[in-house]
């Protein structure tokens, strides 16, 4: 069966070893004679692939035993709240960095748990650049700084790390396990699991562990990250499929040789389709250059009338989930690990023969 170019944001391509794998163990997994969707989460066979998959982790990511890694449920918007109902004390203001639509969105669930002071908010200029950290306005007795390092709609990603002296919280949906990370700069690190990680439903929290224990009485158990580190995320039924396809997708990542090597592929498949954008007058890709996405592409056509037929083109072409946000319009390419070159190259010709025809 040939495979389509897939470019959607999310839930997002998977590596077709990792898919090839699930398949072949879908009806008969390590030899208990079920699927690993029917087995205990208490079983010892589940609990191994639990444990492997934190392992793993670790290791691509360097995670020191001063941090506690969570799998949890709700998706990444879960954690909107969680956030500030485990880092936070009635009354006590936090600081937040606005880019994009995620960041707005955390933003105003935020609101209704904590006083969030807006550090730096790059609305006027579209969320098309980030604020330089020196214009920033951040207070020491802030509970932590939150932000979002990659805006998967707009296309904009931070080129540094914040230096602050509060807890630093990132939402890394759209950027974690594409390229090396320091953990050891951040308190707290959580992510969506649709794009790099692995299927929709799982959510990955990486906690220092001096930062559990803080919650508010009222925190619901199911948001408290100590009842989580205490549980090791089994407090109730867990997503075991996706721990389980997501321990083959950190397996697949190491196997490949870790994420200096996934860093360069993915660089170079950015660079290949930015360099087709920038050498046109035909495409434009309105993120200042050096706030642009490593992994999500946006780009408008030179009229947008023409948009309805570049995405039926592509898709007769085998190049699926192209269009834009809703919000912003135009075009999208998110280029995640599991995206090949290949695609990517397929993709660029299909733009370049665009443009001969209708430019």
């Amino acid at each position: 069966m040939s495979r389509r170019h897939n470019f959607c944001a999310g839930p997002a391509a998977l590596p077709l070893p990792v898919l090839n794998r699930a398949r072949d163990e879908l009806l008969e997994w390590a030899g208990v004679g079920a699927s690993v969707m029917e087995v205990s989460h208490r079983s010892g066979e589940f609990v191994a692939v639990a444990e492997a998959a934190e392992a793993s982790l670790r290791r691509l990511l360097n995670i020191s035993d001063d941090y506690a890694v969570l799998f949890l449920q709700g998706g990444a918007s879960t954690q909107f709240a969680a956030v500030p109902l485990n880092l936070s004390q009635p009354g006590q203001s936090v600081d937040q960095v606005v880019t994009g639509q995620w960041s707005k969105k955390a933003l105003q669930e935020g609101r209704r748990f904590a006083d969030v002071r807006v550090a730096a908010n790059s609305a006027e200029q579209n969320f098309f650049v980030v604020p330089p950290q020196d214009v920033w306005q951040t207070h020491a007795d802030s509970a932590y700084l939150h932000y979002c390092p990659n805006e998967t709609i707009g296309g904009l990603e931070f080129g540094f790390v914040p230096e602050v002296s509060t807890p630093l919280v990132a939402d890394m949906s759209s950027t974690i396990l594409s390229r090396p990370l320091d953990v050891d700069r951040f308190g707290v690190i959580y992510a969506g699991a649709q794009k790099n990680i692995g299927p929709a439903g799982l959510c990955l929290a990486i906690v220092r562990r001096d930062l559990l224990g803080r919650s508010r009485e009222e925190t619901p158990a199911m948001l408290d990250w100590q009842v989580a580190a205490d549980n090791d995320s089994m407090y109730n039924t867990p997503p075991t499929f996706a721990i389980y396809l997501a321990g083959l997708v950190f397996e697949w990542l190491e196997e490949l040789g870790g994420l200096n090597e996934m860093a360069a592929t993915n660089q170079k498949k950015a660079s290949t389709l930015y360099g087709v954008i920038d050498g046109s007058d035909f495409y434009h890709n309105p993120v200042e250059r050096q706030s642009r996405s490593l992994m999500n592409v946006p780009f408008t056509l030179v009229d947008a009338a023409l948009d309805a037929a570049f995405l039926k083109g592509a898709e007769a072409a085998d190049l699926l989930n192209l269009k834009g946000h809703r919000s912003v319009g135009g075009m999208r390419a998110s280029l995640y690990n599991a995206v090949e070159q290949t695609s990517v190259e397929v993709l660029c010709d299909f733009m370049k023969d665009f443009e001969r025809r209708y430019g």
